[in-house]
């Protein structure tokens, strides 16, 4: 049987700790599942071939979540709170790869996130197209299950 890596387009985003309404789940793109490894140099006397590299700690990017604008969004209600009022309540989130039967083939759990921005798209006359909403959250990290 040959393998076919899966697809990238049937997701599905789960707020844990956040109370969420009818498509608050739903977004077009998930992006910023990355971690990077931050190293440190030090050099040692009488040693002038190289420099040591160590590790350091591990750096995770902002995840970002982007959909059209939803109308009384319980976590846009939550990002807002945070961003103007200073509101930090952090949630867990699931972001949940599924397969062309609709499981759930892999799951990253992200730990402890909260809302950095939220930016709604730009307003054209000339543009016949949806209003995108984004929103940027920091977390401490993220396991895959």
């Amino acid at each position: 049987m040959s393998y076919y890596p899966p697809v990238g387009f049937s997701f599905q985003v789960e707020f844990v700790d956040v109370s969420t309404s009818q498509g608050d789940n739903s977004f077009q793109s998930v992006s910023g599942l990355s971690v990077d490894l931050e190293t440190e140099e030090i050099t040692e006397g009488g040693e002038n071939r190289f420099k040591h590299t160590i590790p350091v700690r591990s750096k995770y990017s902002n995840l970002v979540l982007k959909r059209g604008m939803l109308m009384d969004s319980e976590v846009i209600n939550w990002c807002k709170k945070a961003v103007t009022n200073f509101e930090i309540q952090p949630s867990d989130i699931n972001v949940m790869l599924l397969g062309e039967d609709g499981q759930t083939i892999q799951t990253w759990n992200i730990v402890r996130a909260y809302p950095v921005k939220w930016n709604v798209g730009d307003f054209n006359a000339e543009e016949s197209k949806l209003v995108i909403e984004t929103l940027e959250l920091t977390y401490n990290y993220f396991k895959v299950s």
